[in-house]
C-alpha cells in the first residue's frame, strides 16, 4: 500500500489549510481553510455567493482542483479545530466529496453554521463530532484518532491516521500548554504510546520555529491582561480591550477582569457573538452573569450610544479588530464612525498579536494612530500565541520519533527554517524531511 501525502494548501503561506494522505485507493483530507488576508485584499466580495474557482483565483481557498488528478477515493474530511484558516473553505469544497466532515464537537458546531450560511453550495455532508481520546474507523485499514492537545481556540486536537505502515500525525496547530485557563493539558501520555507505537509521518506546523525557547502558557497571558485592568480599578476613563473573537479563553479573563473591578463586561461585533454564544451553549465555558454580547451592527452602535450615556467607566467592552481590519468595531471606534467618542486618557488594551503580512500591519498602524491623535492610551502585546515555539517542536518529535517530517502551515522561509531545525536532531532534507509546495505530491516510502 502506497502513502502520499498531497499538499493542497497551506505550504506556501499562513492560511488556507488543506493536505490529504492517501493510503492506497483510499484518501484522507486535512482542513479546508481560508485565507483571511487575500479576503481583506477583496473587501467587496461577497464569499457566501462566491464559486469556488473564483475564491481559488483570487488565493482565498485552497486549489483543490489537484484532486482530480488523484487516483483514489475521499473517505473523511478532519479538521483539527474551528479556526477559519481551517474551516473555512468547507462550504466551497466539502461537497465535491462524498465523504463525512469529522472534528470536535465544538468546531463541528462552527462548521454546521458556516455551512448554514453558504448561498452558492448545497453541501450535505455528514457531521461527525468526534472528542478528544476518541477513534472512529474510516475502513478497514484506517482508523482516525483525536489526541487532546491546546491552542488558542477551545477543543482543538491533533488528529493522527493509524494506517496498516504507522500512524500519520496531523499537528496544524498546537502548543504543549501545561497549565491552560480552559480545558486539560495536552495528552502526552497518548503522544508518547503513538511514538512508541510507531510513525510514519509527521505532518506539522512552522510557523514559529524560529522562536527560540518555549511558547509561554495561556495562564501568562492571564496575568498580563489582569495587572493591567485591575491597576486601573479607579479610573474613571473607558478601557477597551480587543482580542481574538475566538480564543475563548483569553475572552473569559478579560470579563471576569472586568467584572473584578466592577465593570459591565460587554462583547461587541458578529464574531465575537458567534464564538462566544456557540461555547456557553455548549457549557464549554462559563463568562461573569453580568456579561452581555451584541453582534448585529445596529445593536453595536445602540449598545455604543447607551455606554456613553450611562458612563464609560461602567463598562468594559470586549471588541474586534485588533488587526485593524475596515469595517471592525476598533477601527470604526478609531475613525469616529460610532456613537462611542474616544477621549484622551482612554485606554486600549490589545490582547492578540498583529498576525505577520504586510496588510495587517500597515492597517494596525493607521488604526493605533488616530487612536493616538483622540488622546488614547494603548497597551500592545497583552499576549502569548497559540503556536508551538522551537523547543516544543524538540520535545514533540521526541516524544513521536516520526520516521518522516513534512513541515507545513507556513510560507517556504518557514518551512525551510524547519527543515534546517530537524536536521538538527538528526533528518536529511530530501531523505526524511521533506519540504513541499502548494500542488506537490509525496510518496513515503
Amino acid at each position: 500500500m502506497d502513502i502520499e501525502i498531497i499538499a493542497v494548501g497551506g505550504y506556501n503561506e499562513v492560511g488556507r489549510n488543506m493536505s490529504a494522505v492517501r493510503c492506497g485507493k483510499e484518501i484522507v483530507i486535512f482542513d479546508m481553510g481560508l485565507r483571511l488576508d487575500q479576503m481583506m485584499i477583496h473587501e467587496d466580495a461577497e464569499v457566501e455567493n462566491m464559486h469556488s474557482l473564483d475564491l481559488i483565483k483570487i488565493g482565498a481557498i485552497p486549489d483543490d482542483t489537484l484532486m482530480n488528478s488523484v487516483e483514489g477515493t475521499v473517505k473523511a474530511i478532519v479538521c483539527s479545530h474551528g479556526h477559519l484558516d481551517h474551516i473555512g473553505a468547507i462550504p466551497k469544497l466539502a461537497h465535491r466529496y462524498n465523504a463525512p466532515i469529522i472534528a470536535t464537537p465544538y468546531a463541528t458546531e462552527l462548521i454546521r453554521q458556516q455551512i448554514s450560511g453558504e448561498q452558492k453550495f448545497g453541501v450535505n455532508n455528514k457531521l461527525f463530532a468526534l472528542k478528544p481520546g476518541q477513534r472512529y474507523t474510516i475502513s478497514q485499514h484506517l482508523v482516525l484518532e483525536f489526541v487532546r492537545t491546546q491552542h488558542s481556540i477551545i477543543d482543538t486536537v491533533t488528529p493522527v491516521l493509524h494506517t496498516p505502515h504507522g500512524a500519520i500525525v496531523y499537528a496544524c496547530d498546537f502548543k504543549l500548554d501545561r497549565t491552560p485557563v480552559i480545558g486539560e493539558p495536552p495528552d502526552f501520555a497518548r503522544f508518547r504510546q503513538i511514538g512508541k507505537e510507531g510513525v510514519l509521518a509527521l505532518i506539522v506546523e512552522s510557523t514559529y520555529i524560529d522562536r527560540p525557547g518555549r511558547c509561554p502558557s495561556e495562564r501568562m497571558a492571564r496575568n498580563l491582561v489582569r495587572d493591567v485592568i485591575t491597576s486601573y480599578e479607579d479610573d474613571k476613563n473607558a478601557i477597551i480591550v480587543s482580542t481574538f473573537s475566538s480564543h475563548i479563553a483569553r475572552v473569559k479573563t478579560i470579563a471576569e477582569c472586568a467584572h473584578e473591578i466592577g465593570r459591565k463586561p460587554v462583547l461587541l461585533g458578529r464574531s465575537m457573538e458567534k464564538y462566544s454564544v456557540t461555547a456557553e451553549q455548549m457549557k464549554l465555558v462559563s463568562l461573569p452573569p453580568d456579561t452581555s454580547v451584541f453582534g448585529n451592527r445596529r445593536t453595536v452602535d445602540r449598545t455604543l450610544r447607551r455606554i456613553m450615556k450611562a458612563g464609560k467607566e461602567k463598562f468594559l467592552p470586549i471588541i474586534t479588530g485588533h488587526q485593524g481590519e475596515p469595517g471592525s468595531i476598533l477601527t470604526r471606534l478609531a475613525l469616529g464612525d460610532t456613537p462611542y467618542q474616544i477621549a484622551k486618557g482612554d485606554k486600549i488594551l490589545f490582547s492578540a498579536n498583529v498576525i505577520p503580512n504586510p496588510m495587517n500591519y500597515g492597517q494596525r498602524y493607521m488604526v493605533e494612530a488616530h487612536l493616538k491623535m483622540a488622546g488614547a492610551r494603548l497597551f500592545p502585546d497583552l499576549h502569548v500565541s497559540g503556536h508551538a515555539y522551537r523547543e516544543d517542536h524538540y520535545e514533540f518529535i521526541s516524544m513521536l520519533n516520526p520516521q518522516h517530517i513534512v513541515p507545513a502551515h507556513g510560507n517556504i522561509k518557514m518551512t525551510a527554517a524547519y527543515a534546517e531545525f530537524a536536521a538538527d536532531l538528526g533528518y536529511t532534507l530530501g531523505n526524511d524531511v521533506h519540504v513541499m509546495q502548494n500542488g506537490q505530491r509525496l510518496i513515503i516510502n
